[in-house]
């Protein structure tokens, strides 16, 4: 049996969960998420845990036994405490600013990128180089954090780019050959 497909769910308080034709609903002070489990998922509660279970020992539906897990996982945790990311702006003049509910990238081209949130999801901007990402689904906060970040992903030799807060760069050289000289 899988690991983490195993493991419980606890449920807060202030979390109702639905099941209903193959679909879980689970509704939170911070809005509410909806997950197609498919046909060989199933969840069953118990006392205040959510209980995922597989109705065969096939390779896929093991497989996705764990992922479903912890997809509902995330959706109780995300109705309750919500998913945020942060994105630094590094280089010099580069800069975010926020008009409205879209933000706008300053980031060395010749003109400024717009990016509008996607649904569920809101912008702050502390200061000019700090960019909040946040709301109740992981993984389109992931995705949209990931959009932001290809617009001008970091430079391995200056350093210059949009970098998720805390990410490591590990910068190149350079041409260190050119120093010798002939």
């Amino acid at each position: 049996m899988s690991r983490v497909g195993r493991l419980p769910i606890p449920l807060p308080k202030d979390v109702v969960v639905k099941i209903e034709n193959g679909e879980v609903i689970v509704k939170g002070p911070k809005g509410e998420l909806r997950r197609n489990l498919g046909s060989d998922i199933s969840i069953s509660m118990e006392k205040n845990t959510l209980v995922v279970a597989r109705a065969n020992d096939e390779r896929d539906v093991r497989a996705r036994h764990g992922l479903m897990r912890a997809l509902v996982f995330n959706m109780v945790t995300g109705v309750t405490k919500g998913y945020e990311k942060g994105i630094d702006i590094v280089g010099v003049g580069y800069k975010v600013q926020k008009t409205g509910d879209k933000v706008v990238f300053n980031v060395g081209y010749s003109h400024p990128v717009e990016v509008s949130p996607a649904a569920g999801i809101t912008f702050a901007v502390e200061g000019t180089t700090k960019l909040k990402i946040s709301g109740i689904d992981k993984e389109v906060v992931g995705l949209m954090a990931a959009k932001i970040k290809a617009i001008k992903p970091h430079d391995a030799y200056k350093g210059k780019g949009l970098r998720y807060t805390g990410e490591k760069i590990k910068l190149k050289a350079g041409k260190a050959g050119k120093a010798v000289g002939k």
